[in-house]
């Protein structure tokens, strides 16, 4: 593996783990939040291998699916959407108690586990 691929993957991974334990200390907003960033950066790790350029400064997943060339099934689909879209809101909130309200427990650890999910699928796509 490309030492560029790798150190993408290898920051995803720490980002997952940090997802982990930000859930673990009730940090629900930032449990989405890494969530993200690593399903973001195991993205990029693939575009970086499919095209063999540093990925774009983006933070759409949708997008980095399609450089990636990747094409998920409907539901890993509908949770990279969805956790795509969060993930504007858990940067730039506009109401941060409402904010809490909709991240709460039960959604971070939905989110966490489809994550996890996506994040091995994405990971497994990966030359080794």
């Amino acid at each position: 593996m490309e030492k560029e691929i790798k150190n993408w993957l290898d920051s995803a991974k720490y980002d997952i783990e940090t997802a982990e334990h930000m859930f673990n200390t009730g940090r629900y907003i930032y449990t989405i939040f890494m969530c993200h960033l690593a399903l973001e950066k195991a993205l990029k790790a693939k575009v970086e291998e499919v095209t063999g350029k540093t990925p774009p400064k983006t933070h759409n997943l949708r997008y980095l699916l399609q450089l990636a060339k990747l094409e998920p099934d409907e539901k890993v689909f509908e949770f990279i959407s969805k956790l795509s879209d969060a993930s504007i809101v858990t940067r730039y909130p506009e109401d941060f108690e409402e904010l809490q309200k909709a991240y709460n427990e039960q959604a971070a650890k939905r989110y966490l586990k489809e994550a996890k999910e996506a994040f091995g699928w994405i990971t497994q796509l990966l030359t080794q």
